[in-house]
């Protein structure tokens, strides 16, 4: 019997089925560090207040909507002091987890590629793992 290491180096979709997972998770961790990024910059440029020029040419019914300024700032943290380290270690975090993200995608991409080769040759791999159904007669 085979170990479950062999198994797994043995089946392209076991590879194919880790692999998306894994790229799943480094995708979640670049979004959540370019967050970060995006509000570390946002914190020392902080955007222009909202519907302060544009109280004419707004309905009135939209205009009434517009948040309040300090509701929008609220969601910036602290002042407009920026830790210069910290966006450093920020940016070079997000370069290290898109070359991972390569590395993972090109795996992935290798391994589609084995599974394809592999139905091409023996299209009845595709079922295994399944039941066989009785046949009828």
């Amino acid at each position: 019997m085979s170990s479950p290491v062999q198994q797994r180096a043995s089946d392209p979709r076991l590879d194919r089925r880790a692999l998306r997972a894994e790229h799943a998770r480094v995708t979640w961790w670049q979004r959540l560090v370019r967050a970060r990024l995006d509000l570390a910059v946002a914190q020392v440029t902080r955007p222009d207040p909202l519907g302060e020029e544009m109280a004419f040419q707004l309905p009135l019914d939209v205009g009434i909507d517009v948040p309040r300024p300090a509701t929008l700032a609220d969601l910036l943290p602290g002042g407009p002091v920026v830790d210069v380290e910290r966006l450093r270690e920020l940016r070079a975090l997000d370069t290290q987890l898109a070359l991972y993200a390569a590395g993972v995608e090109d795996a992935l991409s290798r391994a589609t590629d084995r599974l394809i080769e592999r139905l091409a040759t023996d299209p009845h791999i595709a079922l295994a793992g399944f039941p066989e159904t009785p046949s009828r007669g």
